[in-house]
């Protein structure tokens, strides 16, 4: 597994080994021990993943951005199938970088993950005909204390990859945002 630092402190991409041949390919896409060596590398202490979730969405579907006030969760987040333009949006108000946003193409191609910390609110677009994700969380989902800011917040300005003139498939949640 390597570690790749991003733009936004405490954000991380993990690209895993492949093994491929003619028969396809084998990857271990999640082992503890490497985790906390890659998260220690990085000067963070590993986080401990406590529930795993998986959600299929449609071309232009826009979920997010999402985030819990209480029980925040870290999340680490990998794509089977598809392609999604994942974003992490930092909310902590004494980061020197809140409001700031990442964003980054996650595809069952590149393999890459993206572990968003607490902390952060969590939204993504799907690119490909329907995406299939899987992502470990650090706490628990609690809908009680779940907020949820607009995706096209204009102080935030994420620069969304959406077709010209095609709008984003939104959940109602969303759109009141």
């Amino acid at each position: 597994m390597k570690l790749i630092p991003t733009s936004t402190p405490d954000v991380l991409l993990f690209e895993p080994k492949v093994f491929g041949d003619a028969r396809g390919f084998f990857m271990e896409t999640f082992r503890q021990s490497e985790f906390e060596a890659l998260f220690g590398e990085a000067g963070m202490v590993c986080p401990n993943f406590v529930q795993e979730n998986m959600s299929r969405s449609a071309k232009n579907v826009l979920r997010g951005l999402h985030y819990q006030t209480l029980q925040p969760q870290g999340k680490l987040i990998r794509v089977t199938a598809g392609s999604i333009f994942d974003v992490a949006v930092d909310i902590r108000k004494d980061s020197k970088t809140y409001g700031h946003w990442f964003g980054q193409v996650l595809s069952a191609e590149n393999r890459l993950q993206m572990y968003i910390p607490p902390g952060f609110a969590h939204g993504f677009l799907t690119l490909s005909d329907h995406a299939d994700i899987i992502y470990k969380c650090t706490d628990y989902y609690a809908p009680e204390h779940e907020r949820c800011i607009a995706w096209n917040d204009a102080r935030l300005n994420i620069q969304w990859p959406l077709e010209k003139g095609v709008e984003p498939i939104l959940s109602e949640k969303d759109k009141k945002a």
